[in-house]
């Protein structure tokens, strides 16, 4: 009775521990589209005001890239909030800060820096490694992964996500960095995987997925997931992928 109380102790600590360390934050994803010819005075507000105001009002800065090509001029970054109220009371405080007012008025004199702007809310899924900026060798590349699932088979993706494809990813040279699923009230969320790895070249990441498609275990990890799905977890064109480059006042580089 003692060992099995003892056992059950040491279970609770576990499964406390564990919950102890899930990230529970709200994650935004924002996409930035400069105005035609402002791409360059929008990173300037970003590294000289903006970046150090979203930390001032409780904004996390998690990391702020640009696609390798980029005829729209667009940047995408990424924040992390305590909660969705948190998030709305700290955008509120920034706009309401005389530095930022101040700020936007000197890098608008000769118009608006940013022609449009979208935003996703995400929350962390139980397989992602911990989300927090990091700095990796050299110059890396980074690869934004999208994935849109059929009918019900989001749950099927993120097991073989969790089980296998995680683990199969860093065998092959990849870096897991982030894995999110978008929050219930967003468009598609009940299919929708966003992640990103991190390469230390296109070429590499080319050579890394070579190598990872052919590999047994991947093979028969997607088979096994497909039958218990019913036939392909995505849609068709479902898997979309964007080459990025860490700004050079992002966090995570």
């Amino acid at each position: 009775m003692k060992i099995l109380s003892l056992l059950l102790a040491s279970t609770l600590l576990t499964t406390a521990a564990f919950a102890a360390e899930k990230d529970t934050r709200l994650f935004e994803m924002r996409t930035y589209y400069a105005a035609p010819g402002k791409l360059d005075a929008m990173h300037a507000r970003f590294r000289d005001h903006t970046v150090r105001l979203f930390e001032k009002h409780g904004m996390t800065n998690i990391g702020y890239w640009v696609p390798m090509e980029n005829p729209d001029s667009k940047m995408i970054y990424v924040l992390a909030f305590p909660t969705r109220d948190a998030r709305e009371a700290s955008f509120k405080a920034l706009g309401a800060d005389p530095d930022w007012k101040a700020a936007v008025k000197a890098s608008e004199e000769n118009g608006k820096l940013v022609s449009k702007s979208e935003s996703l809310f995400m929350t962390a899924t139980d397989f992602s490694p911990e989300i927090k900026p990091s700095a990796g060798s050299g110059d890396r590349v980074f690869e934004l992964r999208t994935y849109t699932t059929t009918p019900g088979n989001l749950p099927h993706l993120q097991a073989r996500f969790r089980d296998h494809t995680v683990a199969l990813f860093k065998k092959h040279g990849m870096t897991n960095l982030f894995y999110w699923s978008l929050t219930p009230d967003q468009k598609d969320a009940e299919n929708t995987l966003i992640y990103l790895l991190a390469h230390q070249s296109r070429d590499a990441a080319k050579a890394s997925f070579g190598t990872f498609r052919n590999d047994p275990d991947w093979n028969a990890a997607r088979k096994a997931s497909e039958e218990k799905g019913g036939g392909s977890l995505t849609v068709p064109d479902g898997v979309k992928s964007l080459f990025l480059k860490a700004t050079d006042y992002s966090p995570t580089r």
